[in-house]
């Protein structure tokens, strides 16, 4: 697993993009974009863009964490 750049969660952006998901996950590039895609998950759509805002992304992780 790679390491990531953030050392704390006050150190992630506002909103995360599938990239920074991914690495924040360990998962691949394409697992994250195939994240953002799944029903449930907290994606906000800008445009064509997609991204997470990071408090909504924590949120889901502690709910998932451990399924």
């Amino acid at each position: 697993m790679k390491e990531s750049v953030y050392k704390s969660y006050d150190e992630l952006p506002l909103f995360l993009n599938a990239e920074t998901v991914a690495k924040l996950l360990g998962i691949s590039p394409s697992s994250g974009y195939e994240l953002m895609h799944k029903k449930g998950f907290p994606v906000l759509k800008i445009g064509n863009r997609m991204v997470v805002p990071k408090e909504k992304f924590r949120e889901w992780v502690e709910e998932n964490a451990g399924k």
